[in-house]
């Protein structure tokens, strides 16, 4: 990762914008049109999304269905959120839509991101079409392969988005003006290569990608990304990190014990959460941050966390690094599968826990247990399996024998 301190003033120059938004005045009623009112919108800093020529908010709302989620989005605009991030599987595209029929003009002011999983690139084309629909608009900003990896062998995934098919398919696509760009997201442990070779590729326009502030310099993601950066591929974070005092419901001493462990989210006046936020968008490959915000406390909290970005230091990111790896994450935020080798088995590990971690910390139950019933027994039988020599080879030490006893009795 780069982070070069000398390089803060420049960065600090386009990234120090505006005062804390006023949204405790309003409300999450659906029918409250003050909402959607640009003139009362406080600005969240911008960066490049790769070389597409357009500028999105560092922070990007995800919108996974949840109760009234249209009022959340109207909140999250108010509060200067201009990135919506909604996919087929999220089942939360028609609420794009009810939106859009009572505040019609508040789709030119957001950059629309969504996502489906098609097999081959040609039937993207007619997925399009059905997103275009659903979202009840004519256009999206960006469309994405969905999860590309999980479906696909190493190889198919790399033909994906490096083959002919896909690139005349994507031309297509923007020529029609259906989406502006065309990427994937992927959480897959096979990430990296994929990644590296989109890089190579240069067809794709944008990528989201599972990922954590404390990738190791040389390893094959973090290669990937200075590959993406060099292209100019514009790259999204999502799943940064569970755990015990990342999640949605944290433990008030666990969180006592993290700020003394990291003195700077005191001095700085910032939540773990926080601090993890300014610790990835430390990293200036970064263009924005997904987080599935589902209440008005979250929205506020991360809008404010942007307004007052400063980059940090390495040693302050790493004493994060240390606090999360001395709680309990949940997720493993750079798995590549390391995990299973070690542990002799073909079991997932890495998959399981980020499947808990959807139902315990995302809220996403209904999901959660859909994706475990989808793997193959093999992929979840994990009995026999060295778990403490998974845990040993794991990048974030994932306690598997804890995890995984909570996978089988929430998701079996």
């Amino acid at each position: 990762m780069a982070r070069d301190e000398s390089q803060n003033t420049d960065r600090r120059t386009f990234l120090q914008a505006g005062a804390v938004a006023t949204a405790s005045a309003l409300s999450l009623n659906a029918g409250a049109p003050a909402q959607d009112a640009p003139a009362k919108v406080a600005a969240i800093p911008t960066r490049p999304l790769g070389k597409t020529g357009v500028n999105i908010t560092m922070l990007d709302q995800g919108a996974v269905r949840t109760q009234n989620l249209e009022g959340i989005f109207r909140l999250a605009f108010a509060n200067g959120i201009r990135v919506f991030d909604t996919a087929k599987v999220y089942g939360s595209e028609k609420d794009f839509k009810k939106w859009f029929e009572h505040v019609p003009e508040v789709r030119k002011q957001i950059f629309l991101v969504t996502k489906d999983m098609p097999r081959t690139p040609k039937q993207m084309l007619g997925m399009l079409d059905q997103r275009l629909a659903t979202l009840g608009t004519d256009y999206v900003d960006l469309f994405f392969i969905h999860a590309l990896g999980d479906d696909h062998s190493l190889d198919a995934a790399i033909n994906m988005v490096t083959g002919q098919e896909f690139k005349e398919t994507a031309e297509a696509i923007r020529k029609s003006g259906k989406a502006r760009f065309v990427g994937f997201s992927s959480h897959n442990k096979n990430r990296a290569p994929i990644i590296d070779a989109a890089a190579r590729a240069g067809i794709v326009d944008a990528i989201m990608l599972q990922y954590s502030p404390w990738l190791e310099k040389d390893s094959p993601l973090n290669r990937a990304l200075d590959a993406c950066h060099e292209k100019g591929i514009g790259l999204i974070t999502m799943k940064q990190i569970a755990g015990q005092f990342f999640g949605d419901r944290p433990k008030t001493n666990v969180l006592d014990e993290v700020v003394k462990r990291v003195p700077m989210l005191a001095e700085k006046k910032l939540t773990p959460f926080q601090g993890l936020l300014h610790a990835i968008w430390t990293d200036e490959r970064i263009s924005s941050s997904c987080v599935s915000m589902k209440n008005t406390d979250q929205i506020r909290e991360n809008a404010d966390a942007a307004r007052r970005f400063e980059p940090l230091k390495t040693a302050e990111i790493q004493q994060l690094r240390d606090a999360a790896l001395a709680h309990g994450p949940m997720l493993c935020a750079d798995c590549d599968g390391r995990c299973s080798t070690a542990a002799g088995t073909t079991a997932e590990l890495g998959n399981l826990t980020r499947f808990l971690t959807y139902h315990e910390h995302h809220g996403e139950r209904a999901e959660a247990r859909r994706q475990y019933a989808a793997l193959s027994a093999e992929a979840r039988d994990w009995l026999g399996a060295d778990l403490e020599a998974a845990r040993a080879a794991c990048p974030n030490r994932l306690d598997f024998v804890t995890l995984l006893a909570e996978v089988e009795r929430h998701l079996a």
